[in-house]
């Protein structure tokens, strides 16, 4: 539902604030991007210290691994240039020979 649950309350129109008229908080709007956050020592050190926890807890992949991925995806890779290779080449020669019909045709009936 709208912004109540009474079913007989009357659809309004949400009203439209007016540049600097917000409704909500300099948090919010922070959180959101519009407000660049105060920057301080205290906050860079921390940033860098969760930073340096989070990527402990990845789970990195071992070099067989990226070694086997990395051929899976070149193999595909080299599969779907030639095969767009050759069904563009396909299509380059069919329309040629539609436009080589077409011209045939036309100095048949006279009209080239």
């Amino acid at each position: 539902m709208a912004e109540t649950d009474n079913p007989d309350a009357p659809i309004v129109a949400p009203r439209t604030a007016r540049f600097g008229e917000g409704q909500e908080g300099r948090a919010a709007r922070r959180e959101r991007g519009h407000i660049a956050p105060q920057r301080s020592p205290g906050r860079l050190v921390q940033f860098l210290h969760d930073v340096r926890a989070e990527m402990k807890r990845v789970s990195w992949p071992n070099l067989k691994h990226v070694q086997h991925q990395t051929i899976i995806t070149v193999i595909a890779v080299i599969f779907f240039a030639v095969y767009l290779f050759a069904v563009d080449q396909a299509l380059s020669r069919l329309i040629m020979g539609l436009d080589w019909v077409i011209e045939k045709l036309a100095r048949l009936l006279g009209l080239a």
